[in-house]
């Protein structure tokens, strides 16, 4: 069965275009963020420690224990445009996001920081060094915050919905993740995948995707070819140019309802690619 339509249809701010470089900013700055828990926090399955959460505020790291036993935590804060650096409740540093440094010279004042924290310099930097320009507009930010917010209500709906028909490999939790500055989380189905000696759960995901043309997504792994061109609801379509998967266009779901499109669109993937998985 599909959704049944929500009492109150929820709204998707507009993503415009000239929001693109605050947006490819914020992802910079993720990158250089995430690369603390990435090197420091304990590590979860799936790479889970390296994802943020969501906020009223903004983006949150994972806890990443320090050497005196404390507990830090780093938060990309939309509202008040800053990194903010904080040991257990206590706010030990703030770094304000409009000044637009570039990706590397954030990083050294970050890691200035962690550093006399305790915390040793075991960073990737290949990953995040950058010194590009990087503009920021404040409405830009908020924005993305607001979609980054209504992604995850209609993810968490279907989310909460696939709770009684979760695999033995289970669910994992809604993050956005740095290296694509992307909201998803998976579903883990009962088949094993050997890839280059490793074994790892097939699965399907759920995301949104805020680039220029924002979407969202849903993407079985492995993809069962038979499926490429199964019909799906919305306008949403199959894509095989360097990502396999689906995508709905942000636009078609900012226009509709939704929870009612979104979740639609999600079940009808599910449907087509659980019996693979």
């Amino acid at each position: 069965a599909l959704a049944s339509r929500p009492v109150e249809p929820l709204a998707l701010p507009a993503i415009l275009p000239e929001f693109e470089p605050t947006r490819a900013t914020l992802h910079a700055y993720a990158l250089v963020v995430g690369a603390v828990p990435r090197a420091h926090a304990e590590r979860l399955p799936h790479w889970w420690h390296a994802g943020m959460l969501l906020s009223p505020e903004g983006l949150a790291t994972a806890p990443v224990p320090l050497p005196d036993g404390a507990t830090l935590r780093l938060h990309l804060d939309l509202v008040r445009h800053e990194i903010v650096v904080a040991v257990g409740d206590d706010v030990v540093e703030h770094l304000d996001m409009r000044r637009g440094v570039p990706a590397t010279a954030l990083a050294a004042e970050l890691f200035a920081v962690t550093a006399r924290l305790g915390l040793a310099d075991d960073y990737d930097r290949l990953r995040f060094e950058n010194d590009d320009p990087r503009p920021y507009d404040p409405v830009a930010a908020r924005t993305y915050h607001a979609a980054f917010s209504a992604a995850e209500t209609v993810l968490a709906r279907h989310r909460a919905w696939l709770e009684g028909r979760a695999a033995g490999n289970g669910l994992g939790a809604i993050h956005v993740w740095p290296h694509h500055f992307d909201m998803s989380f998976e579903w883990y189905g009962d088949r094993e995948v050997v890839l280059e000696g490793e074994s790892y759960p097939s699965q399907l995901n759920l995301g949104f995707d805020p680039t220029w043309e924002p979407y969202f997504y849903s993407n079985p792994w492995p993809l069962d070819p038979s499926l490429v061109g199964s019909p799906l609801p919305h306008g949403a379509m199959w894509h095989t140019d360097g990502w396999q998967g689906t995508l709905l266009p942000y636009e078609n779901v900012r226009r509709g309802n939704a929870v009612v499109m979104v979740t639609d669109f999600a079940r009808a993937v599910f449907e087509l690619a659980e019996p693979t998985l």
